[in-house]
């Protein structure tokens, strides 16, 4: 990655009006790439909280920023990376020239990065670590939307992977609104373990309460059972015995700290892509003098 002494990161995340833990991974990340130094400014913006990605829009005014990398910290290539963000930070594209020079440049979201197969096996091999992977299913759990049918590409992408790559016996995608319902896990399974991952940025509300609801790991979501998932007492308590199988509960992909490298590194993969662009450019303009 070339020197970014004259850049700045705006790392951009969902946040929560009901649930502060919703952006606590997005704020750590940043905290850390901080603290290496690696660009002139690290800030955060939010589509649900403060700072808000309006307020990113003036947030850069240092006269020697010359770049200002754009990384959404989002799982999956959607609704809200092609639709929200460009339209909040009026981007017009990979690259936006702002009027007072600072050329904006936007990276892919994490979830595209892959390192995520890794990490994914890695939080599996974490929360059920003694069980042989043959008599294992294994279920990364995504959000799935009708509004954008990109939505569920990233869970998808990782699951091949992870079925090329490992012994599990069933690698299956599920989804909390479109089928395969994670509700349905007892139905799609049939290995005496099934360790369920949740492929999201953050333990929020849909790890702590929807998700243990609709394994049937918490019976509903009441006030009780909120205070404890607070604590994450819901990802304590591993293996809990279920339709006669043993399932394992992990947290949200999104909390591992290599996420702060992820980060890193998609800034440096814009930066080689741009690199590639510029040679074939120059090779291109080569033949047409010759």
């Amino acid at each position: 990655m070339r020197d970014q002494q004259a850049a700045a990161l705006l790392i951009v995340g969902h946040g929560s009006t009901v649930n502060p833990d919703s952006s606590a991974p997005t704020l750590a990340h940043a905290a850390e790439i901080r603290r290496r130094a690696i660009f002139r400014e690290v800030r955060c913006a939010f589509w649900k909280e403060e700072p808000s990605l309006r307020d990113a829009l003036f947030a850069f005014d240092d006269p020697e920023l010359r770049d200002v990398f754009v990384v959404p910290n989002f799982i999956s290539e959607g609704y809200f990376t092609q639709t929200v963000i460009p339209r909040e930070l009026e981007l017009d594209g990979r690259t936006t020239r702002r009027v007072r020079g600072q050329l904006w440049k936007y990276c892919e979201p994490v979830g595209n990065h892959p390192w995520m197969t890794e990490m994914l096996l890695q939080r599996a091999r974490d929360v059920a670590a003694d069980i042989p992977p043959s008599q294992t299913t294994l279920l990364v759990v995504g959000h799935g939307t009708g509004l954008n049918d990109n939505s569920a590409v990233a869970a998808k992408r990782q699951v091949a992977a992870i079925r090329a790559s490992s012994d599990y016996a069933a690698v299956l995608n599920v989804y909390m609104e479109e089928p395969p319902l994670v509700s349905d896990w007892a139905k799609l399974t049939s290995t005496p373990n099934v360790v369920v991952v949740p492929f999201f940025i953050s333990d929020g509300l849909h790890s702590y309460q929807d998700i243990p609801v609709l394994l049937g790991v918490e019976p509903s979501v009441t006030a009780s059972a909120s205070e404890r998932a607070q604590a994450g007492e819901v990802f304590r308590h591993n293996p809990r015995p279920l339709h006669g199988r043993s399932l394992y509960y992990a947290s949200s992909i999104g909390t591992d700290a290599r996420f702060a490298d992820v980060i890193i590194d998609q800034v440096a993969s814009f930066d080689r892509s741009q690199l590639d662009l510029d040679a074939r450019s120059m090779n291109l303009s080569k033949g047409a003098l010759a």
